[in-house]
């Protein structure tokens, strides 16, 4: 992004192309190969073009015309596992314009904002990952097999669901459960008999009793131990039910991961056992007659690790626990279950920034089965099945939120074409120093123009400078401003001084969504996603943004966005021409971020639509969910659409005998409150 700002700034006659818009926006580093540009500058989906799993995804990819540089790794898939490789599809095949799919949309009357699921990119990661773990076995000549797994934490949409469950069938795909909701969704709809069911989270006896149950589907379902206690209710509810068990046991490991939810690692981490607790967990096993129940071995170090030497660190503790575990006489130990945290890397950057991650798929597969075989060898060990339980690395790719903007607050600097004479000394100092700006006195101007900046408060504050005075220094101080800013752009380095004037001077683009409800952690966490205008992106952009929401929320706005290895707080946009739609896409948020949303001002669930590819390259929209009707939000907080109707007629009627209304007037109020409570709750482009 960076290095397109720069070649652009070094050589003003250059025009833009697609692949500054790919460079500017990132588009091949966080992709992977997903997404790209046509030559009508919209972006385009590629659903079934992933990269292969000895890559991490971020090659470049040639769609439609339009061939970025790159070089694309080497397939690296074992012979069961038929993973697509990096392949340019022919013209037209396998391919959807955004911009196309949205105005077709919205000509069917599904309003903006929309979310976007492409099912084909659920079944493209699911492919990804077995195939990373089928690759990595037959190069080490490994004795177990994968068993992959979903948390339906990360995404409980049923579609999503159904479709994971659809797409991991020929690798005996399984879900995992934290609680009695999710467990009870799990054994209705998932019936593969050879994959696993993983029962995680604090469990009540109703809990274990419907988990023991579901067994007798002839479901494999295992009841992870996740604290001491859990392992005599356990033995308690099976004994009374006469259901032998099939169990795991959660490790609390002393490794850390790395990133934001490191804490759900380490010594003092909320669940798991102990090194004794485990120990003890297998002499008590051993003196109930039971010890062969205990089946697999599980630990869990967060969220989006972004360091691959966390994920080595715990290997290796896990995988030490796991062959003393075996020594001890738990020699039933068959499957070691290393969690989820397999990272996404939002912003591109392949580094073990929080919102990336410094290695790829296939390496993250290779250290766990390497260490696993490695570790076990050692001691004579068999070899355990591994199974992870990666969500948001399935999930996160395939949802993106497209939302519309209404307006834009441009930033006007109102520069003077002269100053009145005479005039105040401090006005003309301001306007001294605004002629005087050079590339090479921008430092010392923007300190000048910060100093007198403070000189005109206090002199306004004192009465000794009048009102239209105050202003003329404000207008000229933000002018200084930025020209300090468009010249300091061709500098070899930013001043760190002048980092927070982009923000300053930038433009605010009013979209039509709430953060709190599409992209809750970019609110609570400061996750990044990427965003992008989805059309014009064969125009250069001329404008620098940070985006509002619709919410009264002061908190309702996103101004950090990605940028290589670091974070921008503006983003590159294109003016909004009066009367013409303008659209962006915000990415890679099919995990968490539905079910983390919150209804803030009222504003609910967007309008879902899910797309799916068609043996002819051509696409279908599979799918349509509605959003929140404005009455369906009320009822969640208790409002009764019909009892609301009556209370406003009986206001209506004391507003007619009051003579504050007319028959008439009365009559579109009641029309208008009836059509409200069955619209959308978010705003009509109209």
């Amino acid at each position: 992004m960076a290095r397109a700002k720069a070649m652009l700034a070094q050589d003003p006659l250059r025009r833009w192309t697609l692949a500054d818009a790919l460079e500017m926006y990132g588009i091949q580093r966080w992709g992977c190969g997903y997404f790209a540009i046509n030559e009508q500058g919209n972006l385009i989906v590629t659903p079934r073009t992933t990269s292969a799993p000895a890559g991490n995804g971020s090659a470049s990819i040639s769609s439609s015309g339009v061939t970025p540089g790159g070089t694309l790794p080497p397939a690296a898939v074992g012979p069961a596992v038929a993973v697509p490789t990096l392949v340019p599809p022919p013209s037209g095949a396998g391919v959807i314009d955004m911009r196309e799919l949205i105005d077709e949309l919205t000509q069917r009357g599904i309003q903006l904002p929309i979310l976007l699921r492409f099912s084909d990119i659920l079944r493209a990661r699911i492919e990804l990952i077995c195939g990373a773990f089928t690759h990595a076995i037959k190069e080490y000549g490994y004795q177990g097999h994968y068993r992959g797994v979903y948390p339906i934490k990360v995404n409980q949409n049923r579609t999503v669901v159904e479709e994971i469950i659809e797409y991991g069938r020929p690798f005996h795909y399984g879900l995992e459960a934290g609680s009695k909701p999710e467990l009870l969704t799990i054994m209705a709809i998932h019936q593969d008999d050879e994959a696993l069911i993983i029962c995680n989270g604090y469990k009540d006896e109703e809990y274990i009793e419907t988990a023991l149950l579901a067994s007798k589907l002839g479901r494999t379902v295992v009841l992870v131990v996740e604290k001491p206690s859990e392992l005599d209710q356990i033995h308690r509810v099976a004994e009374r039910v006469r259901i032998r068990p099939t169990l795991g046991m959660r490790a609390r490991l002393s490794s850390r991961g790395a990133g934001r939810w490191e804490q759900s690692g380490g010594d003092r981490s909320k669940f798991g056992l102990s090194a004794a607790e485990m120990v003890e967990a297998v002499q008590k096993l051993k003196s109930w007659g039971q010890v062969d129940t205990l089946k697999l071995l599980h630990f869990h170090l967060g969220s989006q690790i972004s360091a691959i030497k966390s994920i080595k660190n715990a290997l290796r503790e896990a995988g030490r626990l796991f062959v003393e575990l075996y020594k001890l006489g738990a020699v039933g130990l068959s499957y070691l279950d290393v969690g989820g945290g397999l990272g996404v890397d939002y912003d591109g950057s392949q580094t073990n920034f929080a919102s990336s991650m410094n290695y790829s798929i296939q390496e993250y597969a290779n250290d766990v089965v390497y260490s696993m075989k490695e570790i076990c060898d050692a001691d004579n060990v068999p070899h355990p099945n591994i199974v992870s339980e990666s969500g948001r690395a399935v999930t996160a790719h395939h949802s993106v939120l497209v939302v519309n903007v209404l307006g834009v607050t441009e930033f006007d600097t109102k520069v003077p074409s002269s100053i009145p004479t005479p005039t105040e000394p401090l006005v003309k100092n301001m306007w001294d120093t605004y002629q005087s700006t050079t590339q090479k006195n921008v430092l010392e101007s923007y300190h000048d123009a910060i100093e007198y900046k403070d000189q005109v408060l206090q002199l306004f504050n004192l009465g000794h400078l009048s009102l239209e005075h105050r202003v003329l220094c404000e207008n000229l101080f933000w002018a200084i401003c930025e020209k300090v800013l468009l010249l300091s752009r061709n500098l070899p380095h930013m001043p760190e001084e002048l980092e927070g004037l982009e923000k300053a001077l930038s433009d605010t683009y009013f979209c039509n969504f709430s953060m709190f409800q599409s992209v809750p952690d970019a609110w609570a966490v400061d996750q990044l996603f990427p965003i992008c205008p989805i059309h014009r992106l064969n125009e250069e952009p001329t404008r620098r943004a940070t985006l509002a929401d619709i919410t009264c929320d002061s908190d309702g706005k996103i101004d950090s966005f990605i940028d290589l290895r670091d974070v921008k707080h503006v983003l590159e946009l294109h003016p909004k021409e009066e009367g013409q739609d303008y659209y962006l896409g915000i990415f890679l948020v099919g995990a968490y971020q539905e079910i983390l949303g919150d209804l803030h001002n009222l504003f609910g669930d967007t309008n879902t639509v899910h797309v799916s590819l068609n043996p002819d390259g051509d696409y279908d929209v599979k799918d349509v969910v509605a959003g929140d009707t404005i009455s369906e939000v009320l009822s969640y907080v208790d409002y009764s659409p019909s009892d609301l109707l009556g209370r406003l007629r009986a206001n209506v009627e004391i507003a007619l005998r009051k003579k504050l209304l007319t028959l008439e007037e009365s009559r579109a109020l009641i029309n208008r409150f009836r059509q409200g409570m069955i619209g959308y709750t978010y705003l009509d482009k109209e």
